[in-house]
């Protein structure tokens, strides 16, 4: 079972989705309480391949307000995902050609273990955002002006 604790909203507008990775994140006591109540925030946050081990930049995780130890920890601070040696190298290949990054879709957790979505992502220029919001106009006009017919 799992319960989607955050999503990246702008992921999927501001990168063309390649490949999901699923990844299992290195997080302290309090880090985990604060994500089951929902305090996260996953803008701006990126991850990168180093030494054959992934990091996550930039994921805010709000200290947990009853623990004393989290009120020192930085919120942003960089943590450590587990994957297998297989993806990290397939990921480090991928990396390497221009143009890719990699961008967490979603924070969530699956059988009490926190995880996160990652994604092998292209960058979109100005112009094909501006198509994907043309589209998206265009498909509410026409359920707009259909929802009224079928009644």
């Amino acid at each position: 079972m799992e319960k989607t604790v955050a999503t990246n909203k702008k992921a999927r507008y501001l990168y063309h989705i390649e490949e999901t990775y699923e990844a299992g994140i290195v997080l302290t006591g309090p880090e985990v309480k604060s994500l089951r109540m929902g305090r996260v925030n996953l803008a701006d946050s990126f991850a990168r391949v180093i030494n054959g081990e992934v990091f996550l930049y930039n994921m805010h995780i709000s200290p947990y307000p009853f623990s004393r130890e989290a009120q020192f920890e930085d919120p942003r601070r960089t943590r450590k995902l587990l994957l297998h040696k297989r993806e990290i190298n397939r990921l480090a290949g991928k990396v390497a050609e221009r143009g890719y990054t990699l961008i967490p879709l979603r924070v969530y957790f699956k059988d009490g273990w926190a995880k996160v979505e990652l994604a092998l992502a292209r960058g979109k220029k100005l112009y094909d955002r501006r198509e994907t919001i043309k589209r998206r106009e265009e498909e509410r006009a026409l359920r707009r002006r259909y929802k009224g017919k079928l009644r």
